[in-house]
């Protein structure tokens, strides 16, 4: 325990406490503040015209009749932006074509003013005094198309001649990627005595946020460019906008207050930001835009939809001796940075996982299609790269008779191997994959898995037994932060970060993070986030929050310490090294003269002790993880239900166990809903979305699952990357949940005499997809 952590404090309040989230007496009481609760004086509100085409030529947009009623103040198609000098999105980021040509992607207009790419692309925007005004003048606004042919599939869209979504790119790949060594791979799988192949299907999904994306863009009294909006990255917003409309940064600022859920789809800025931003100046006064949830499914970022080739070669003994990979992206309409990312980078990253593999031959190809664009969504490639991954393993067991644990065992990198550099260069600090299996296995009672099935064959189910041990890597490349902290004269310390709030409970991490430091009540820290007034930063994505901001608020709220020190040693006319702290109060040791800090800060010039501080950590987190999951499956309808859920997670060091669980369970819940439920669905023929609102797309219900819940968190091993030792928690339970549901139904049929179909499984196991599976053909 250090000076500043007396007991009874720090012991209730500070890291590995499960403190109750300070965010949440607000919220149970309705005093949340959401960016569609503020109802500014002068209020007007946007509503966007959508394409019902996935591909056409504008041919014309008439405003006149929408602009002349009532209540309407604005009406702007895409050709008056683009005339207002309004600047396209950014798209591709520096990854190559073939041969080394430039990526290609058409050019992103904030309202489509020549052509629509997708079903539900906003073609105009209508502002006016009331919602219902705006979208009666929506229905008035009148669009003429010419259709042009369209693709959703992937495969489709690559054959090429069909329909090209920009002339750069005549079979619709935007950007291609090849990792490893092609020669000695191929080498590898001649002399492999076993080689497995699967054909897998990560299927695009919708993040569904509880809150909406929603915008509310002002002209504050000095002037400048106000916007409240949900949204985990508010300086990227800010940057996108100033870019887009032609503004320095310091003419713009963008808040956020309560976000509800963001799950990467809510991570940097959407054509539909900046339109209202540019609103906004244009009338000087506020405007607000809340998607509805339709708007969400047809034009909010997706995530996953990746097909996959996939190949393993063995040795006899089971030793894995290359992985093979060829595999096509469909990045929709528009390829952006994000989206090719993604699927060409950082999945990559992470597809040899715990395994020490030796050599691998990747090929991966971002294709366009007549879709929303793709983004961030919980994981971001590494859901993808570990269902891969998994699936392989537990089928190469099956396929050589080798016991799957035995298998997983006699490929793991060895704690005696960390640091460990892998195939695509990223090294692991450490890790200890085998040990945390070990404590998995033990928990999920897998020695007494057959009794289990034995019990459930007798009720004429079918019981699976699904694992799946990986890692992840967290951090999102974005390793510096920079926080202040204020020590102000009524006691409160205030700190600011650039991390942000979307529902995790990151506020009252930080806090406890601060108790930790200054040893005060956490009820006297105040955590300031989102807004770029207070400071810029990359915000909340790729589990970086506490690995990266709270590495940094530790650290600076330390050096204020310091500093405080340094001050009241002035001020008791004692030296530094004399001082003792307790509680918020410096000492002089052996006399009774006292300061406390709201006294020391109110004899500063600036009634305050100030410091901004910034923190870099030294590379990027590997949690990693085991989960196990039990299914039941009855044969002669489809049903399926997970009995049982099992993990053991190595996350570093715990803050809050509490909101850690949570997060772990939530992800879990998320990645069952991949693999049994979801799917966004858009016709072949037609081009239309036809899961585009919750009655056609099936979430993740409570009764998902039927039996147990056990999770559990191992801080034995942790991070050396970062000072606190901690590792990112926040995509980790989706990434396992994913392949070890899968799994386990492959598992289910193998043992009920269908081990030919277990290699055939593609998500979403839905009970008529799996009952048509086990269905012979008549």
């Amino acid at each position: 325990m250090s000076e500043s952590d007396p007991p009874g404090i720090a012991a209730r309040f500070g890291s590995g406490r499960a403190v109750p989230r300070i965010e949440d007496e607000g919220l149970l009481q309705g005093k949340g503040r959401f960016t569609d609760d503020l109802q500014p004086e002068g209020l007007l509100h946007a509503v966007f015209v959508r394409s019902p085409h996935p591909h056409a030529r504008i041919v014309s947009v008439d405003t006149a009749a929408a602009a002349a009623m009532p209540g309407v103040a604005l009406v702007a198609s895409g050709a008056d932006l683009q005339q207002d000098g309004v600047k396209t999105l950014p798209v591709n980021a520096g990854f190559k074509r073939a041969g080394g040509a430039p990526g290609a992607s058409p050019l992103r207009p904030v309202l489509a003013f020549d052509r629509v790419r997708f079903a539900g692309e906003a073609v105009a925007v209508v502002v006016a005094g009331t919602l219902q005004q705006a979208r009666d003048a929506a229905e008035a606004v009148g669009v003429e198309y010419e259709d042009l042919p369209s693709v959703v599939e992937v495969r489709q869209a690559v054959e090429g001649g069909r329909v090209a979504l920009c002339e750069e790119a005549p079979d619709n790949v935007a950007a291609e990627t090849r990792y490893g060594d092609a020669a000695a791979t191929e080498a590898a799988f001649a002399r492999a005595a076993h080689r497995v192949r699967l054909d897998l299907a990560n299927q695009r999904v919708a993040a569904l946020a509880l809150e909406p994306r929603t915008v509310l863009a002002w002209q504050a009294d000095d002037g400048r460019l106000t916007l409240r909006m949900s949204t985990q990255m508010p300086s990227g917003v800010r940057n996108s906008i100033c870019d887009a409309i032609g503004l320095p940064r310091e003419q713009v600022r963008v808040t956020v207050g309560d976000v509800g859920g963001g799950f990467g789809m809510k991570t940097g800025a959407y054509p539909e930001d900046i339109a209202l931003a540019w609103c906004a100046r244009r009338l000087a006064k506020p405007v607000k835009w809340a998607a509805e949830r339709s708007e969400e499914f047809l034009s909010s970022h997706h995530g996953r939809d990746l097909r996959t080739e996939a190949e393993l070669a063995l040795a006899a003994d089971g030793r894995i001796l290359a992985l093979r990979l060829r595999s096509l992206a469909n990045v929709g309409a528009y390829a952006t940075g994000t989206g090719l990312a993604i699927q060409l980078l950082i999945g990559p990253w992470v597809q040899t996982s715990v395994y020490d593999i030796p050599v691998v031959d990747f090929h991966f190809r971002a294709v366009m299609t007549n879709t929303a664009p793709t983004g961030a969504y919980r994981g971001a490639g590494r859901p993808e790269a570990i269902y891969i991954m998994e699936r392989l393993m537990d089928e190469a067991a099956r396929q050589t008779g080798i016991d799957r644990i035995a298998l997983r065992r006699r490929n793991f990198i060895r704690p005696e191997q960390m640091p460990y550099t892998n195939p695509m260069g990223q090294t692991y600090d450490v890790g200890r994959f085998e040990h945390v299996m070990d404590q998995a296995l033990a928990q999920a009672d897998w020695a007494g898995f057959e009794a289990r099935r034995a019990h459930s064959h007798a009720r004429g189910k079918l019981r699976g037994l699904g694992i799946a041990t990986f890692l992840e890597w967290t951090g999102g490349n974005a390793l510096e932060e920079r926080v202040t902290v204020t020590v102000l004269p009524d006691g409160v310390i205030e700190v600011f970060s650039a991390v942000n709030a979307m529902g995790q409970g990151i506020a009252t991490t930080l806090a406890q993070l601060v108790v930790d430091v200054f040893g005060v009540a956490i009820e006297q820290v105040r955590v300031v986030l989102g807004d770029t007034d207070r400071g810029d930063g990359f915000g909340s994505a790729g589990s970086r929050s506490l690995f990266t901001g709270g590495s940094a608020l530790r650290e600076g709220a330390q050096k204020t310490l310091d500093e405080a020190r340094r001050l009241a040693a002035q001020a008791l006319e004692a030296s530094a090294q004399d001082l003792d702290y307790r509680a918020g109060r410096f000492s002089v040791r052996g006399t009774d003269l006292s300061i406390d800090l709201a006294a020391l800060a109110g004899r500063q010039p600036q009634q305050r002790i100030h410091l901004e501080s910034t923190t870099a950590v030294a590379g990027p987190s590997w949690p990693n993880a085991c989960h196990i999951s039990e299914v039941e499956l009855d044969p002669a309808t489809g049903q399926l239900q997970v009995v049982a859920y099992s993990s053991v997670n190595d996350v570093g060091r715990v803050v809050n166990p509490t909101i850690v669980r949570g997060q772990l369970d939530g992800g879990a819940v998320q990645g069952l809903g991949q693999a049994l439920l979801e799917q966004m669905v858009y016709d072949d023929g037609s081009g239309q979305p036809i899961t585009g609102s919750l009655m056609d797309y099936a979430a993740p219900r409570a009764d998902l699952l039927a039996g147990e819940f056990v999770t559990r968190m191992d801080e034995s091993t942790p991070c050396t990357n970062n000072p606190m030792g901690v590792k990112g928690v926040g995509e980790l339970g989706t990434i396992g949940a994913t392949p070890c549901a899968v799994n386990a139904v492959a598992d289910a049929l193998a043992s009920g005499g269908y081990a030919e179909l277990a290699a055939r499984l593609q998500m979403p196991l839905t009970p008529g997809r799996l009952w048509e599976l086990m269905t012979p053909p008549a």
